[in-house]
C-alpha cells in the first residue's frame, strides 16, 4: 500500500529506516534488536493477560475471597486483563507499523477509548486499594466489615465512572484521536490534556502519596509510643521489724517486675507492617511505571513540542507494564493467594 507524502523515511521501533520497493510501497527491514524487542513485548502482553486472569479465577473459585479487599483486587485485575486483551495487542500492531495507524478511524477511536478507560481504571484501582489499607490500619475499630464493604463498592463504582468520562469525552467532540496522516493518539486538545492527565494520573498520584505518608506516620507513631506496661523493680529491700518482746521477725518484700504484652498486639503490628510494605511497593512501582508517560503527555501538547518516537514507545510500554506488576506485587504479600493458586494447579493435574 502506497502512502501519500511519505518520501521522507521514518524510523521504526528499532531505529532502522524504512525503504521503498519498486512500486513505491513501504517495507521495513527488521534488525535482530527489533525482533528481540517485539518478542519481549509480545511475551509481556501474554504474561500480563495470563497472570491477571489467574488472579480473577482464584477470586471467583475461592469463597473466602468473595469479600473486601478482594473485590478491589478483582476490579484491578479486570482492568489489567482488559489492558492486556484490548489495548496492548493493538498497540503492538501500531509499533510494528512504525507508529502509523492502518486500521481506520473507527477502530482507532475504539482503541484509544479502551486504552484511556482501562489504564485510568487500573491506576484508580491501585489508589482504592491504598485507601482501603490506610483506613484498615489507622481506623480498624471504626472501619468495620460492613462499612468497608460499602466504601469499597463505592470506590469501585467511582473508579469506572470517572475512567469512562475521561475516555469517552473525545467521542463527543472534545478533541480528535485520528488524523489523516495515519496518526492515532490520545486527543491533543490542551484543555482535554489537562483534564485527562490530572484525572487519570496526577490526582490519584497525590492521593496515594498522601495515603502512604499517613501510613508511614501512623506506623512510626505506633513504634515510638509502644511501651510495655511495667512496674519497675526497687533497688532497696524493705525490712519491717516488730519491736516486741517476742523473738524478732523480719519480713523482706522484694518488688517484682510485671510486664503486660498481648499476642494480639504483636499479630496486628506484623499485619500492619506487611500491609504498609505491600502498599509502598505497589505505589512505588505505579509511580515509576507511569510518571515518564504522563509528564510527556502533559508537556508535549501544551508546549507544541515533540519527542522522538522511540521514547514515546518506551514510556507507553513502561506504563503498560504496571498492569503486569500489579498482580505480582499483591499476590507476593498474600499467602492465601499463593496457596489458592497452588491448589488450582494441583487440581488440574
Amino acid at each position: 500500500m502506497a502512502y501519500p507524502n511519505t518520501s521522507i523515511l521514518t524510523a521504526n521501533l528499532s531505529g532502522t529506516l524504512d525503504s521503498h520497493d519498486s512500486g513505491g510501497n513501504i517495507y521495513r527491514p527488521f534488525s535482530v534488536f527489533s525482533v528481540l524487542t517485539l518478542t519481549l513485548l509480545a511475551m509481556l502482553v501474554a504474561a500480563t493477560f495470563v497472570w491477571n486472569l489467574l488472579v480473577l479465577v482464584t477470586i471467583l473459585r475461592v469463597r473466602t475471597f468473595h469479600r473486601v479487599p478482594h473485590n478491589l483486587v478483582a476490579s484491578m485485575a479486570i482492568s489489567d486483563v482488559m489492558v492486556a486483551a484490548l489495548v496492548m495487542p493493538l498497540s503492538l500492531v501500531h509499533e510494528l507499523n512504525g507508529r502509523l495507524w492502518k486500521l481506520g478511524r473507527v477502530l482507532c477511536q475504539v482503541w484509544i477509548s479502551f486504552d484511556v478507560l482501562c489504564c485510568t481504571a487500573s491506576i484508580w484501582n491501585v489508589t482504592a486499594i491504598a485507601l482501603d489499607r490506610y483506613w484498615s490500619i489507622t481506623r480498624h475499630l471504626e472501619y468495620t466489615l460492613k462499612t468497608r464493604k460499602k466504601i469499597s463498592n463505592v470506590m469501585i463504582a467511582l473508579t469506572w465512572l470517572l475512567s469512562s468520562i475521561i475516555s469517552l469525552s473525545p467521542l463527543f467532540g472534545w478533541g480528535e484521536t485520528y488524523s489523516e496522516g495515519m496518526k492515532c493518539q490520545v486527543s491533543q486538545e490542551p484543555s482535554y490534556t489537562i483534564f485527562s492527565t490530572f484525572g487519570a494520573f496526577y490526582l490519584p498520584l497525590c492521593v496515594v502519596l498522601f495515603v502512604y505518608w499517613k501510613i508511614y506516620k501512623a506506623a512510626k507513631f505506633r513504634i515510638g509510643s509502644r511501651k510495655t506496661n511495667t512496674i519497675t523493680p526497687m533497688a532497696e529491700v524493705i525490712k519491717v521489724k516488730e519491736e516486741t518482746q517476742q523473738p524478732q521477725m523480719v519480713f523482706t518484700v522484694r518488688h517484682a517486675t510485671v510486664t503486660f504484652q498481648t499476642d494480639g498486639d504483636t499479630w496486628r503490628e506484623q499485619k500492619e507492617k506487611k500491609a504498609a510494605l505491600m502498599v509502598g511497593i505497589l505505589i512505588g512501582v505505579f509511580v515509576l511505571c507511569w510518571i515518564p508517560f504522563f509528564i510527556t503527555e502533559l508537556i508535549v501538547p501544551l508546549c507544541s513540542c515533540d519527542i522522538p518516537p522511540i521514547w514515546k514507545s518506551i514510556f507507553l510500554w513502561l506504563g503498560y507494564s504496571n498492569s503486569f506488576f500489579n498482580p505480582l506485587i499483591y499476590t507476593a504479600f498474600n499467602k492465601n493467594y499463593n496457596n489458592a493458586l497452588r491448589n488450582l494447579f494441583s487440581r488440574q493435574r
